[in-house]
């Protein structure tokens, strides 16, 4: 599920008002995209877990560099986002979609011969990038936003600068990887702002889709020309 097809959901969902809940949401319960669940459990541990054995390196990882016998050159440098990280003596180091290995034998390579006669480098991840959500539909600013530390549904929207006027709050479908099905929920913004719904908590990689009010949408682009005093047929 990419951002524009959540574009293209909100088309269907701003037709069908939401109860709150996955079935009376205008999800279709036979959908063969997503599973429509009635709450989202959290997502595959596999997903938002960084494995580090096999892990990537990416743009503003912090990774720490050990050089067997040469303590001078211990030290965790920060992955620029060209995907390089920078050694004194050796330069520039490509880094960016390698493994911590291969990483560690590419800085061997270049130190081998000319400064050290048989480098033993290790290469650990310090810090990798923040995991994020994508927040799409009726709000401010929709984007891919860090998830730090523990995020709710309204903080998620509230990264993205909150829902737009024309927003529907009863209208907020999360999609998520469960047992490596995609799934959907709705909730309520307004529930939530209420008391009256708990705030779901959000992952990496759950894309947040805020529907539109149809009413709010007409009565917005309406307002922007002269209507001359005519009255247009309108469908409550």
């Amino acid at each position: 599920m990419n951002v524009g097809h959540g574009r293209i959901a909100l088309l269907a969902l701003a037709m069908v008002p939401l109860s709150g809940c996955a079935s009376g949401s205008g999800l279709s319960s036979g959908s063969s995209a997503v599973t429509v669940a009635q709450a989202l459990p959290p997502p595959d541990a596999t997903s938002t877990a960084v494995d580090f054995t096999n892990y990537q390196i990416g743009p503003l990882d912090v990774v720490a560099v050990e050089v067997f016998g040469a303590p001078d050159l211990k030290r965790e440098v920060e992955v620029d986002a060209s995907g390089n990280l920078s050694m004194p003596l050796i330069g520039t180091v490509a880094a960016g979609g390698r493994r911590p290995q291969e990483v560690s034998t590419a800085i061997a390579d270049k130190l081998r011969g000319r400064f050290i006669r048989d480098p033993q480098v290790t290469v650990n991840v310090v810090k990798a990038s923040p995991r994020t959500v994508t927040v799409d539909g009726a709000v401010g600013a929709p984007g891919v936003y860090p998830i730090i530390g523990r995020m709710t549904l309204q903080q998620a929207i509230a990264s993205a600068k909150g829902a737009a006027e024309i927003a529907n709050l009863d209208q907020v479908v999360v999609f998520r990887t469960v047992n490596r099905q995609k799934m959907a929920a709705a909730f309520s913004l307004k529930a939530i702002r209420t008391g009256r719904s708990e705030d779901p908590q959000i992952y990496a990689n759950d894309i947040v889709v805020v529907g539109e009010s149809a009413t709010r949408r007409f009565l917005k682009d309406v307002a922007s020309f002269p209507l001359l005093g005519r009255f247009i047929p309108f469908a409550w």
